[in-house]
């Protein structure tokens, strides 16, 4: 976990957000139910170390590291989430604790998960 979990799902937010709109701090704060002042520290961090850049009108906009560290994030997200819905889990939770497995498991513990399980 190069970034931390909290860091981690602002990425991912971006990620998601950008895929339909411009990104800004208060899409991200809406999408999290997280303070604008608290979007603001880690977008700040985000561009710090190189993940994220703000154009001159303040939109968000991933860098190609950061663009590539959200969607595995993403997909390992989706991953999971489909893979507990799979087992029968309800898809509310199973999305919650989607997102908490995408945090914990290694790349190599996933990628070995995968081969075992096969896509889903």
């Amino acid at each position: 976990m190069e970034l931390g979990q909290s860091l981690e799902d602002y990425l991912e937010a971006v990620y998601r957000l950008s895929q339909k709109q411009d990104v800004r701090n208060i899409d991200i704060a809406l999408l999290l139910g997280r303070s604008k002042p608290s979007v603001s520290v880690a977008v700040k961090e985000l561009i710090e170390k190189g993940y994220a850049k703000k154009d001159s009108r303040g939109t968000i906009i991933l860098t190609e590291k950061g663009r590539k560290m959200a969607e595995n994030i993403y997909n390992r997200h989706l991953y999971y989430t489909k893979l507990l819905i799979a087992a029968g889990v309800d898809q509310k939770r199973a999305e919650y604790e989607g997102c908490r497995m995408e945090h914990i498991l290694s790349d190599d513990s996933h990628e070995k998960l995968k081969k075992f399980i096969g896509s889903i």
